[in-house]
């Protein structure tokens, strides 16, 4: 029998309604005709009918007279008996029949995600399963999915593990959902595992054996990596392989042969076997063991668990000690040949893009310590800083083998990605480029490098449009904080602006640090991967993109060292606890009326301004004020914005507010007894704004299905509050029109915070609740309460250009260098080729449409509108 894998998905909607016309439910196998009443009797009851009539005695002396009555009783007995028995056979029959249309009825649900049903039959548990946390099970197109059980006592080492070795796919609160991909294996190989340690530890922690096909795939992959380096020496880039053999296969890639640079004989030592196109060069193996400053240490817990799950824990810690033993027992003095040839800077994206293609992904790693040609940087951590144990251990994935490792760390918003950097930073202490997505951001790293570590203010230059730090005269190394805006722009520059500029490419920077790196495979940031670093380091709290371009972030800036679970840091009070609301207000008859007939742009100022909403999120305003809370209101459309902020009376940010009073605004929603508790802000408010003091968010208006952006404004209220367990509390609203397509985009952006394990309450009808806020806490709705009012608001609306529907386009903070350009946040996080309106590419009538008609069918169709079998 196949077995259904449950879904590690809450969603309400993720299940759709089985129609019974279209699903498949075969009958049962033991029924033998359409008709169950015409069944043949079962052989039970043949049996059963011969042994009663042997078994009825014959009464030889009592010469008894049948009468037609006695005849007609005793053929009604019979069939009475006979239709009972029937009846039971039917019964038995109908509930097998039951049972196998309830699996068939289940499997057709689980059917709807096609990536979760499994064939469980050749699974052999082992008899020990019961403490062991793990499933390894093949699933369709050969993926390989492992699904985790968090209610184990072993489950934080588990955590550890599996997380370095597969890709999380959902992690609810007790069971978490993993696939092995090939990126994630080659991260695994990147922090230091083997193919050994992975298979070893990963059928230590399952609960049943490991198939042939799991070991092959995990050998395939990880014995690719490794044997390719991608080395900066001297302000250059060269391919580096220890296997001529290998370096051969990838010079005889056209791509690659293209951006290679022949070696010049004055300059290098010729590999003559390669026809002059290779650097040989032999080099003493130096074995550090160092780690960074200490490992974290998992706690075992020991009490209840038996010695079997002691040794489970023993064997997961061991991730790195026998590569670190196998280091000392070789021989120091070691000879080492290298093979390697010099490629263009400009083309290092698409050589590391080829290299994985040809199955040998690039290596990078630093060797800062022994980086003599480079300057240190006088920076350390002050003895005041404290880093948690999530962090800490984020970065022992960095610098585990006293290296440092180029990829990218994922933790949640509010975790304190910030301080992760300044300590990679001053653990490099070389030079260090920072880039950020706005100027408030590098102004927020440029004080957190203040509070947190020992630099000398004058050694950190920011680097914006409209302040730019002088450049030290000396040659000391320094810290430049920018956005990628202008690192990428491609225009004139000022002459303070091209000095700067001239000091950053001409430099070899030890480390660069990419703040909310899910922003660099737009085409406008992409060259920033060819800024001539050691090492770089990707931080962000959202590791997605609506274009499905993030797997290009592994050869533009490395693979995946570590990725926090939100719900474990909420749980050890290192982020707020958050409850997560849907408020359905229904549309008033008025405005749907309107909303059938009305264009797209039209529609989503129906839908927003629809007056159930406006009295909803009034309420919820007044309440939570009355509770002391502070609170924040979401609209990415700029009229509902101004129309809701004017009317409550309460001060609005979006992109044309000068940034004095942004600050001002901002300043006084922080004071404990400010002017106000309220603000509405636009999606400039999605990312680098940071207001701890937030524990309220409402969401009125947003970009369609984007998942990011409702991460990040949820994280705008992660921070754990201060003032006692009262605040420790935060809400997180999101009003939706009921009947409208918001409904099915408010699915959609709640996909990715659902996989990471939290939950939505649906709150069907607020009205109920408006009576009890007048009568508790004489909270009165002020706005719209009368039919003339929302008459009022339909004509606003009806009058309202169709372009105030549309997002808001957001000019960039360094417009003084971009004149006349604006770019969108949608554009940064890849949503703008998301289709989002079915559209007819037979319902075409000019040359142009169909062309965009051509192009459309080639574009990612967006999942709510595929097709549903």
């Amino acid at each position: 029998m196949q077995q259904q894998q449950p879904s590690t998905t809450t969603n309400r909607r993720t299940i759709q309604p089985i129609n019974p016309t279209t699903t498949n439910l075969k009958p049962s196998s033991t029924t033998t005709t359409s008709n169950p009443h015409h069944q043949q009797p079962s052989q039970h009851y043949v049996q059963q009918k011969q042994q009663q009539q042997h078994a009825t005695p014959v009464n030889n002396t009592t010469n008894h007279t049948t009468t037609p009555e006695d005849k007609k009783r005793k053929k009604k007995k019979q069939k009475k008996s006979y239709e009972s028995l029937l009846q039971d056979e039917e019964d038995e029959t109908l509930n097998e029949e039951t049972k196998k249309s309830q699996e068939l009825l289940i499997q057709a649900i689980f059917s709807q995600r096609s990536a979760i049903q499994f064939d469980h039959s050749k699974l052999n548990l082992k008899p020990d399963h019961k403490i062991r946390p793990v499933w390894v099970c093949e699933g369709p197109e050969k993926k390989f999915h492992i699904f985790m059980e968090t209610f184990s006592p072993i489950y934080q080492s588990a955590y550890d593990f599996l997380v370095a070795v597969a890709e999380p796919v959902s992690r609810p609160e007790n069971l978490h959902e993993y696939v092995l991909t090939e990126y994630s294996l080659y991260a695994a190989v990147s922090i230091g595992m083997d193919t050994e340690q992975i298979i070893e530890k990963l059928d230590t922690l399952s609960k049943v054996t490991l198939s042939d096909a799991v070991k092959g795939f995990i050998k395939d992959v990880t014995k690719k990596y490794g044997n390719v380096k991608l080395v900066l020496q001297k302000n250059r880039f060269f391919v580096e392989s220890p296997s001529r053999d290998i370096l051969r296969k990838i010079y005889d890639d056209k791509i690659i042969a293209a951006a290679a640079i022949l070696p010049d004989p004055k300059e290098f030592t010729i590999d003559k076997e390669s026809h002059g196109k290779f650097v040989i060069r032999t080099r003493t193996k130096v074995h550090q063991v160092e780690k960074f400053q200490k490992q974290a240490q998992y706690q075992a817990i020991t009490t209840g668990i038996g010695e079997t799950n002691n040794n489970l824990i023993r064997t997961v810690n061991q991730v790195e000690d026998d590569d670190e033993d196998d280091d000392l027992d070789l021989n120091l003095n070691n000879i080492e040949t290298l093979y390697s040839f010099e490629i263009q800077a400009s083309q290092v994206e698409h050589v590391k893009k080829q290299c994985i293609v040809l199955g040998h992904p690039t290596l990078e790693e630093y060797d800062f310590r022994n980086d003599t040609a480079n300057k240190t940087l006088n920076i350390d951590l002050k003895p005041t800083t404290t880093i948690r144990s999530y962090q800490e251990k984020s970065l022992s994935k960095m610098f585990s083998n006293g290296r440092a490792r180029s990829g990218i760390i994922v933790l949640p918003c509010g975790a304190g990605k910030t301080l992760v950097g300044v300590t990679a930073g001053c653990t490099v202490k070389k030079h260090t480029l920072v880039l950020c997505i706005n100027n408030v951001s590098v102004f927020q790293w440029k004080n957190q490098f203040k509070l947190w570590s020992t630099i000398d203010e004058s050694r950190v230059v920011v680097f914006t449009s409209a302040h730019k730090d002088p450049l030290p005269k000396d040659e000391d190394p320094i810290i430049i904080i920018t956005s990628y805006t202008m690192l990428t722009h491609k225009g004139n520059r000022s002459g303070e602006a091209k000095l700067i500029m001239d000091y950053i490419q001409s430099r070899e920077w030890g480390l660069l640090i990419l703040d909310e790196v899910h922003v660099v495979p737009a085409n406008m940031f992409r060259k920033v991967a060819s800024v001539k670093s050691h090492c770089k380091l990707g931080l962000t709290a959202t590791l997605l993109r609506e274009d499905n371009r993030t797997d290009d972030l592994y050869f533009l800036i490395g693979p995946k060292l570590y990725e926090a679970n939100w719900l474990d840091l909420q749980q050890k009070g290192h982020l707020a606890n958050v409850q997560c609301v849907e408020v359905w207000c229904p549309m008033t008859a008025e405005f749907y009326s309107e909303y059938l007939t009305a264009n797209a742009k039209k529609k989503t100022l129906l839908y927003v301004m629809n007056p159930n909403k406006f009295r909803a999120c009034e309420f919820l305003i007044r309440y939570h004020e009355k509770q002391g809370d502070k609170i924040i209101i979401f609209s990415d459309n700029v009229f509902a914005l101004q129309q809701y902020a004017e009317r409550l009376r309460l001060p609005y940010i979006y992109g044309d507010t000068k940034e004095r009073e942004r600050l001002l605004i901002l300043e006084e929603f922080r004071k404990a007894g400010g002017k106000f508790s309220s603000v509405f802000i636009s999606k400039v408010g999605d990312t680098a704004i940071d207001i701890p003091e937030a524990t309220v968010i409402i969401q009125i208006s947003s970009h369609f299905g984007s998942r990011r952006q409702e991460a990040q404004r949820l994280g705008r209220i992660l921070r754990p509050k201060g003032g006692g367990a009262k605040n420790q509390q935060a809400y997180f609203y999101t009003l939706v029109s009921q009947d409208t397509q918001e409904m099915y985009y408010s699915t959609k952006r709640q996909q990715f915070l659902i996989n990471q394990g939290y939950s939505f309450r649906v709150l069907p009808d607020i009205k109920q609740y408006y009576e009890q806020g007048i009568k508790e806490l004489g909270i009165e709705i002020l706005n719209l309460r009368d039919k003339k009012e929302e008459l009022q608001v339909l004509e606003q609306v009806k009058k309202a250009d169709d372009a105030r529907g549309q997002e808001e386009k957001i000019k960039d903070d360094d417009n003084e260098v971009n004149s006349g350009s604006s770019s969108s946040l949608t554009a940064l996080s890849g949503g703008q080729d998301v289709i989002y309106n079915s559209f007819d590419p037979n319902n075409v009538t000019t040359s142009r449409r169909r062309k965009k008609a051509a192009s459309m069918n080639n574009t990612t169709v967006h999942p709510l509108f595929r097709t549903r079998n």
